[in-house]
């Protein structure tokens, strides 16, 4: 949901929305069975902080009014304490295809130029 990087079931956590008569506040959903809509997350800090950036939970759960993200941020954060490396792994691997892309553009251009001169 935050990352939108697909990958199985098994490993997200589902979230889900508890309502109060004042609040709604998001709550991780460990056994996959709480009723009602739910969405799916990895269960690190990256991929929460992305969700809450982008305001995928309102959208996802269709939730009208602001969200209390603490409950769920606590279990991330739990369940993901070290979070340095996540950082520099998911940075380097987004310059790997930038590299690639231009090698291929570099190669596609003598290709283009020397097909529309024969023709």
């Amino acid at each position: 949901m935050g990352c939108r990087q697909r990958t199985a079931k098994s490993d997200l956590l589902r979230v889900v929305l508890a309502r109060d008569e004042t609040a709604m506040r998001l709550v991780a959903d460990v056994s996959g069975h709480a009723p009602g809509r739910g969405a799916h997350l990895h269960p690190t800090r990256e991929c929460l902080g992305l969700a809450e950036r982008r305001r995928a939970f309102a959208r996802a759960l269709r939730a009208r009014a602001p969200i209390d993200v603490g409950p769920l941020r606590r279990h991330v954060e739990q369940q993901d304490p070290v979070d340095t490396g996540q950082a520099d792994a998911t940075a380097s691997a987004s310059n790997a295809p930038n590299t690639g892309d231009a090698q291929r553009d570099q190669g596609r251009r003598p290709g283009k130029e020397s097909g529309s001169s024969g023709s």
